[in-house]
């Protein structure tokens, strides 16, 4: 043993037994740290990886529609193809198409007279500039969407030409109820 110094206090070889109550305390901190650090994590990436797996399903079920969906266009699409589907509105639905020429919507939607006016406005034209009788989505429009201008009338319609990159609207009206009219349109751009 060494010299000790004067007010230095002697430290015995071996640390006192732990006892019984301490270790099961420490085993237990010991347990809840590693549970933490592996649980936790491992948790994280088996509820990320599920909603991931959900996401592409829902994407994939979006992206392999073949024809209108029962549901509202997205803002950005309604924004990218000006198409202000206005409130209130019912019986909407809506189908896009992309290829490396033009991108197209088809929407559809039933709206209230004031929506209609709304709707227009929103487009850029007014009520007096529907023509009767003018159906102007083509008949290859109407066939990817299944629509058929047959059904009673007055059936009125428009095209709304801008210049590149705005897109061009052709809209087609069913006022057989002038108190709730029926609206389709193809929106069509240039990307």
């Amino acid at each position: 043993m060494t010299a000790s110094l004067p007010g230095e206090v002697a430290l015995p070889d071996e640390p006192p037994p732990e006892d019984r109550r301490h270790m099961i305390r420490r085993r237990a901190l010991t347990l809840l740290i590693i549970v933490l650090l592996i649980g936790v994590p491992a948790g994280y990436l088996v509820i990320s990886a599920n909603q991931s797996r959900d996401s592409g399903k829902d994407k994939q079920k979006k992206y392999s529609a073949t024809g209108l969906t029962a549901a509202w266009p997205s803002k950005v699409q309604r924004r990218l193809y000006q198409v202000p589907v206005p409130h209130p509105a019912d019986q909407v639905a809506y189908y896009e198409t992309n290829n490396w020429k033009t991108s197209r919507l088809y929407v559809q939607f039933r709206t209230t007279d004031a929506g209609l006016d709304a709707f227009l406005t929103g487009v850029g034209v007014n009520r007096d500039d529907l023509e009767q009788g003018d159906l102007t989505i083509g008949a290859r429009d109407r066939s990817v969407t299944g629509w058929k201008f047959t059904g009673p009338g007055p059936w009125a319609g428009l095209a709304h030409r801008q210049k590149n990159p705005a897109p061009t609207q052709d809209i087609v009206v069913n006022l057989a109820d002038p108190a709730n009219p029926m609206v389709y349109v193809v929106s069509r751009t240039v990307p």
